[in-house]
């Protein structure tokens, strides 16, 4: 919570314009010539990319640089590809997914840098090149946030030792399924009966393709009390995926990560009962003006934790028009 006070501060500071150690600053946009390359993730329209994407539009218009948005529909092969495309195009910087992970994407960011482009990091964090490059990240601590989520699921839904739970996340993918991995833990450490199933990039441009494999593994589990959905595009199709399987609110709990009008929707159909926001349209505004201080300023990359937020059906109201304005 302090860090995110300093970064409002540092906004408000630009807003109303001062002056330190003899640079005056006044009120209007600072960074008209400050170009930057940014990544949203999936594609265009998707539920969580969609919001990122509007975050980093919204500071791209606060603050006056010039941005050029790439997506990737969450394939990290397409993604380094295009952080290569973009290191060509020789923006002043690059708002990176850090899913491709460290040993990927480490010799990329020292070509970047060595051609004097900054590099920060959204949603997936690549501590190793942050440690030796002093990039920024905006996104959750993913571990911390999974296993909190699954302690608190274990409270909230009063879950017991021998209950069954799936989970879902990029088991294998290093650096992808630290999140889901710490929720897997967390209700192991309570003794339930976990499985995992690998997530497929797929799923999240098209969550339907999900069904024949839930609808299997459901099949096969029928004492399956809770399924952990590793993003707000699976969680925002519950209700299809229940229904498909003739079960009730609340027959098969459904908790996991982010919010959109969709994920708000299962709230009141009954089919959700918690998700942790990651604040997805900070990871799009907070990369944003991160470059353009790192550029202009010659300030260090921020380290933003973005997920200590938790909706359940009780409160979900209280982002509901947030969320379906595409900011929660």
């Amino acid at each position: 919570m302090k860090k995110i006070s300093i970064v409002i501060a540092t906004v408000i500071a630009f807003c109303i314009g001062f002056s330190v150690m003899g640079y005056g600053y006044t009120a209007g946009k600072h960074f008209e010539d400050v170009t930057i390359r940014f990544f949203c993730g999936g594609d265009p329209g998707d539920a969580f990319a969609s919001i990122v994407y509007k975050g980093a539009m919204d500071a791209q218009k606060d603050l006056g640089c010039k941005v050029d948005y790439v997506f990737s529909g969450w394939n990290m092969g397409k993604m380094t590809a295009q952080f290569r495309d973009a290191i060509a195009a020789k923006p002043d910087g690059i708002a990176m997914m850090g899913h491709p992970g460290d040993d990927a994407l480490m010799p990329l960011v020292t070509e970047a840098r060595e051609a004097g482009i900054f590099v920060t990091f959204q949603n997936v964090d690549c501590p190793k090149i942050r440690a030796k490059y002093g990039c920024g990240y905006a996104g959750a601590d993913l571990s911390p946030q999974g296993y909190y989520l699954g302690e608190y699921a274990i409270n909230y839904l009063n879950l017991k030792k021998g209950d069954r739970a799936l989970v879902f996340g990029a088991w294998g993918q290093p650096g992808r399924y630290i999140r889901e991995e710490g929720t897997a833990q967390a209700l192991e450490d309570a003794g339930l009966i976990v499985d995992r199933i690998v997530g497929k990039p797929e799923w999240a441009a098209d969550p339907q393709m999900l069904i024949p494999t839930l609808t299997g593994y459901v099949l096969s589990h029928p004492d399956v009390k809770m399924i952990v959905h590793s993003g707000g595009q699976q969680l925002g199709c519950v209700p299809m995926y229940m229904e498909a399987m003739g079960k009730k609110p609340g027959e098969i709990y459904n908790i996991g990560f982010d919010l959109s009008p969709a994920v708000i929707d299962a709230f009141k159909s009954g089919y959700v009962q918690i998700t942790a926001d990651q604040q997805p349209y900070l990871q799009g505004y907070l990369p944003i003006l991160n470059l353009c201080l790192m550029k202009e300023y010659g300030m260090s990359g921020l380290y933003i934790d973005l997920g200590a937020g938790i909706v359940n059906e009780t409160n979900y109201k209280i982002v509901e028009d947030l969320a379906k304005a595409g900011i929660r």
